[in-house]
């Protein structure tokens, strides 16, 4: 009897952690490049059930459901037209913009392509709302001086072509390393760790991967990935697991005062 309080209570617990997954989707809703996360959820019973029976998991016993974890998926949505030039939108799937904190060093990434021209010591450079430097193909700041936002501009044209000198001796293995907008992908990233701000952080053991021909689209903003239909329906169900987690806890309550005013 005891155990159907537990199983109730921690039933109700969870339908309250996954309220606020959802209330976080729905707060994001006008955030350009936001993904909204979903919650995973594992059964207590049933995760040492289907181990061996002298193995050493993390539940050792227990009954009822837990939220394991939340992911995210990073597809491409619908896109925004801006007036600004230096908006871009990231148009291949698994793929960030990379980021360093100016103070911190702290390397981030995100979807999210709302930049502007910061001016420092050293001329300008592009950087994002939160003040966090964007990264070129070679792990340096991006410089956004004018010159330099025209020809990355062309760059990310698909007919672009460099210009070939005259009388020049050309190597083959020879690239066009200048600075360029560039963007990265993993090979699991749903391991990526949400830091807040939209910005993800990479573990220790995963790196990042550069995209050799990105297709980033200049002077618009993709949209925040949230379906507010999908959400409201998730908050329904969850407000009724809720309830009949209570309604359980409350019939467990009825039944336990009924058998000792018996025994009374």
């Amino acid at each position: 009897m005891y155990q159907s309080f537990y199983t109730g209570a921690l039933g109700a617990g969870t339908c309250m952690a996954k309220m606020g997954v959802i209330a976080n989707n729905l707060a994001n809703i006008n955030n350009e490049g936001f993904k909204p996360k979903t919650a995973a959820f594992t059964d207590l019973l049933n995760y040492n059930l289907n181990d061996s029976e002298n193995a050493v998991t993390e539940l050792m016993a227990g009954n009822g459901v837990r939220m394991q974890r939340t992911y995210s998926r990073f597809g491409v949505e619908a896109l925004t037209p801006t007036n600004s030039a230096i908006d871009f939108a990231i148009m291949d799937e698994n793929a960030f913009f990379m980021l360093r904190d100016p103070v911190t060093q702290e390397i981030t990434y995100t979807r999210g392509g709302h930049f502007y021209r910061s001016q420092m010591e050293d001329g300008y450079y592009l950087m994002t709302d939160g003040g966090k430097l964007v990264l070129d193909q070679n792990g340096e700041p991006l410089k956004a001086d004018v010159p330099d936002i025209e020809h990355m501009l062309e760059m990310l044209e698909e007919d672009y072509e460099p210009e070939e000198e005259e009388e020049e001796e050309y190597d083959e293995d020879e690239e066009d390393d200048s600075p360029r907008l560039s963007i990265y992908t993993f090979s699991n990233p749903s391991r990526l760790v949400s830091v807040g701000a939209n910005e993800y952080a990479a573990p220790e053991n995963m790196a990042p991967v550069l995209v050799e021909s990105p297709n980033i689209q200049s002077g618009v903003l993709e949209r925040s990935g949230t379906d507010l239909a999908k959400e409201m329906v998730r908050m329904i169900e969850c407000q009724r697991a809720y309830s009949y987690a209570l309604k359980m806890v409350t019939t467990s309550d009825e039944i336990e005062t009924t058998i000792n005013t018996l025994r009374g």
